[in-house]
């Protein structure tokens, strides 16, 4: 009796997978956000309200293409992929897309998913351009720890919820601004009330903080426990970021920080937690070098030693 041979092929969809590669589903994923962006520009400028369902569609598919990527990138990574700039840029845009493709559809906001789009598709791009931002590999950036993993996660999750705040903090100055000039046509007529908007910038505030307060009390515990642990650096851009946010929070409950006051500090604040993104370090340590050999030349052949024999 002949046996057929096992047939060990990868299935086709993970050929597919294989063949794009984790930067070719992040392109995948930064042209269907650009195709969001202009479809829902298009469709303002022609007073289309049904492409809405359509932008949307673009986005999450965006979003799904960009989670492979991004899981693709975590198995090289052996956690979540947060290894270098580029990593740390992609996931905070994954995680306001998330946020967007969540609120967005809840509150009825179109004109969030125009800017949330547009927002992706510049960080994305940037990112991909930038061949320095994506360093190569280190060792699991987490240790097998999964609370660290926890904390950085939860970090930048939380850096896309000011993200999120960022946009309807502009959408607030644009309403606003349309307001006091009596400009009430064409994209202007599509902003929320300033109402909406100033609800929407308190609650995403503290969604956003709460999240990252509980990703610094858990880098704050293994910290002490163990400094090496955790990146001095990384907890330290951090924790200037929440303690920033924390203020303008407390400003807002007091009311001594509201409306357009409000939104311009959250825009100046994102883009300084942005810059921070440079100084976060996930603690990964370099893959160690292979080591060093002492070559003795006989007359017969080479022995080679280790260097610490």
């Amino acid at each position: 009796m002949i046996q057929a041979p096992a047939d060990n092929r990868a299935p086709d969809d993970e050929i597919m997978i294989d063949l794009l590669g984790t930067n070719g589903w992040l392109w995948i994923a930064a042209a269907l956000y650009l195709a969001a962006f202009l479809s829902s520009a298009v469709a303002m400028a022609r007073a289309h309200v049904r492409s809405r369902s359509l932008m949307l569609g673009l986005v999450f598919s965006g979003l799904v293409a960009q989670t492979i990527g991004l899981y693709l990138r975590g198995l090289e990574a052996g956690g979540c992929p947060v290894r270098n700039e580029f990593e740390i840029v992609q996931f905070v845009v994954w995680s306001f897309t998330v946020l967007y493709v969540i609120v967005g559809p809840t509150f009825r906001v179109s004109m969030l998913g125009f800017f949330t789009s547009g927002l992706a598709v510049i960080l994305s791009i940037a990112s991909l351009l930038v061949p320095s931002w994506d360093t190569p590999g280190v060792e699991p950036v987490f240790g097998g720890e999964p609370w660290i993993e926890i904390h950085a996660t939860l970090a930048l999750f939380s850096y896309g919820a000011f993200g999120t705040l960022a946009i309807t903090s502009l959408m607030f100055l644009l309403q606003n601004y349309s307001l006091k000039k009596k400009r009430l046509r064409g994209l202007f007529s599509l902003l929320p009330s300033l109402v909406d908007l100033e609800k929407m910038n308190f609650r995403i505030l503290a969604t956003g903080l709460a999240g990252l307060t509980f990703a610094l009390v858990v880098g704050g515990v293994f910290y002490h426990r163990d400094p090496a642990s955790v990146a001095a650096s990384k907890l330290l851009a951090a924790t200037a970021v929440w303690f920033a946010y924390l203020v303008a929070f407390v400003l807002r409950i007091s009311r001594r920080l509201v409306g357009g006051t409000l939104a311009w500090t959250c825009l100046a604040l994102f883009a300084a937690a942005l810059l921070s993104l440079r100084l976060i370090n996930t603690g990964g340590k370099p893959a160690p070098a292979p080591a060093a050999t002492l070559r003795i030349e006989q007359k017969d052949s080479p022995t080679v030693l280790p260097a610490d024999s």
